[in-house]
């Protein structure tokens, strides 16, 4: 009797597979370290695979695919009702298992190295922004501690900061100089990974048909266009990520169908 299908329950190190026939009769509970797992499933016969869409699943799913298997992907949130008991990773993997089998189950579309790539780039550069901002409001945080104000902005901090370390006048410490010029270069340096990110995302969007298809509608430029493209994608593959907020599916609908018409 062979294995028909397969439920893996994905992990950092160690990974819980559970196997069944096709007339649903357990043939293989496993457990398989994360070396072991190309190995196992390279001298296994092709199969049906089910995974939860987590962390590196996108990245197994593609593995597993060149090896001859059928992936599937699934929303955590859509398997939690097939677990018989308490969860563990034994459970886990059998709900998976069963899930993956179902007509009416909603599977996630497994994600090619380049849309996880260009889908990392926002992440990327939110990271650095809010670094940016934590950065630009302790310096001027420290510099209000001794009487001096700074307007909010970026530009008013990179501008006005040079300008009052070196005014003699204001009675600031040499070693509090030294310490708001690092804490610039720093924010200097946020500043320019910022724009090597948004040059990298306007290169993409430049090759992408549907990202420039979304530019063609007033007021949306590059970067914008990009996000909306990303939005587009993740509302597909939604249930791993997380929903959208109300009414961005309505929202994305009426964009695309607007840049439809201007192309």
């Amino acid at each position: 009797m062979e294995i028909a299908t397969i439920g893996i329950d994905l992990a950092k190190n160690v990974f819980q597979v559970h196997g069944v026939s096709r007339n649903g009769k357990v043939l293989l509970r496993k457990q398989l370290r994360r070396e072991q797992v190309a190995t196992f499933f390279a001298n296994f016969q092709p199969c049906l695979i089910g995974m939860e869409a987590c962390g590196s699943a996108h990245h197994w799913a593609r593995k597993l695919q060149a090896l001859g298997h059928t992936v599937k992907l699934m929303a955590p949130q859509f398997v939690k009702p097939y677990v018989k008991s308490n969860k563990n990773d034994a459970a886990d993997a059998e709900a998976i298992c069963e899930a993956v089998g179902r007509p009416s189950m909603r599977f996630v579309p497994i994600k090619n190295i380049e849309q996880q790539s260009v889908l990392s780039l926002p992440r990327v550069r939110q990271g650095f922004v809010k670094a940016r901002t934590a950065q630009a409001n302790q310096i001027r945080g420290l510099l209000s501690e001794f009487g001096i104000v700074v307007p909010q902005g970026i530009a008013y901090i990179t501008q006005r900061v040079p300008e009052l370390i070196d005014d003699a006048s204001n009675a600031l410490p040499g070693s509090f100089r030294l310490l708001i010029d690092r804490l610039l270069e720093h924010l200097r340096m946020l500043h320019r990974r910022i724009d090597e990110i948004e040059a990298v995302i306007k290169a993409w969007h430049r090759d992408n048909e549907a990202s420039q298809r979304l530019e063609k509608v007033p007021g949306i430029g590059p970067l914008t266009a990009t996000a909306l493209w990303r939005l587009s994608v993740t509302r597909e593959t939604s249930p791993m990520v997380g929903s959208l907020p109300r009414g961005w599916d309505s929202f994305l609908d009426n964009i695309q169908a607007v840049a439809s018409r201007t192309c």
